[in-house]
Formats: C-alpha cells, sequence, structure tokens
C-alpha cells in the first residue's frame, strides 16, 4: 500500500514522501492519526501544489537548519550521570538528556531529532547524530563522565 506521509516520521521517511507500508500499518495507525493520506492520482496532485507553495518556505529551512549546524560546530556534550566503579552507568543517557544539555547551551533540538549510533551505557566518549533537516544532519561529541 502507498500512502503520501504528513509528517516526518523517523524510520519511515520525511512530510510529502510516498512511501510503501504494509496495508494494515497504513489502515489502522497511520491514516486514523492523520499521519499519512492515500496515495490516490488526486491526492498526489493536490501534494504537488502544496509542495511547490511550500517550495521557498523548505529552502528557508534548510538555510536554517544550515545555519544551526555551522553554530553547533563541533560541539562537545559533557553529560554528568552516576556511574559504578567499573564504568557502568546506572540507567542509559537518552535523547532527552542531550536535547536538555542543548537547551542549557541555547540550542533548542526537538528530542525527537536526536539519535545515537550506539546505546549508551558506560562512561566515555559517544556521538550523537542530530537531524535538523531532511537533507542537514549534524554529529556531536556527547562526553559521559561520572557525576561529582
Amino acid at each position: 500500500m502507498e500512502v503520501i506521509l504528513r509528517e516526518d516520521i523517523q524510520g519511515l521517511g520525511y512530510k510529502n514522501d510516498t512511501v510503501a507500508v504494509k496495508p494494515g500499518y497504513g489502515r489502522n495507525y497511520l491514516i486514523p492519526r492523520g499521519m499519512a493520506i492515500i496515495a490516490s492520482n488526486s491526492n498526489r496532485k493536490r501534494i504537488d501544489e502544496e509542495i511547490r507553495q511550500a517550495a521557498h518556505k523548505a529552502e528557508k529551512a534548510m538555510k536554517d537548519a544550515t545555519a544551526i549546524a555551522e553554530k553547533i560546530g563541533d560541539m562537545v556534550i559533557d553529560l554528568p550521570t552516576k556511574a559504578g566503579e567499573s564504568g557502568k552507568i546506572f540507567g542509559a543517557i537518552t535523547p532527552i538528556q542531550v536535547a536538555d544539555a542543548l537547551a542549557a547551551k541555547g540550542f533548542e533540538i526537538d528530542r525527537k531529532k536526536i539519535s545515537f549510533e550506539t546505546k549508551i551505557k558506560e562512561l566515555g566518549e559517544y556521538n550523537a547524530v542530530l537531524d535538523l533537516h531532511k537533507e542537514v544532519h549534524h554529529t556531536i561529541k556527547v562526553n559521559v563522565v561520572v557525576e561529582s
């Protein structure tokens, strides 16, 4: 079943993308929640018109995302947390903690747009990927240190 996404869905696609999904997922989850519409000819024409009208907005959003990525640069975020003597932390580091640390430095990034290459369960340095725009992804270093 082909659907047109009405919003960005991580792991599936971005707004106005046409994607193939299983029929049950489309009919029972995406469409009732307003996250997608069926990819019929009339809906495709309507979406194409919306895309044409929103082209300049998308260009501005990409410029803004690029500017944020440049401002962030090679930033390293220190996240203090409780840890055992072996270096294993209690719990795990989540995107919420990274988003809060970025907010403290003046960057408002949605927690849903932050992902990790590996799960963070020990002290050390890790990479976090910021999905700032459809075409702009930025990697920052997250340094997990023991809380003093």
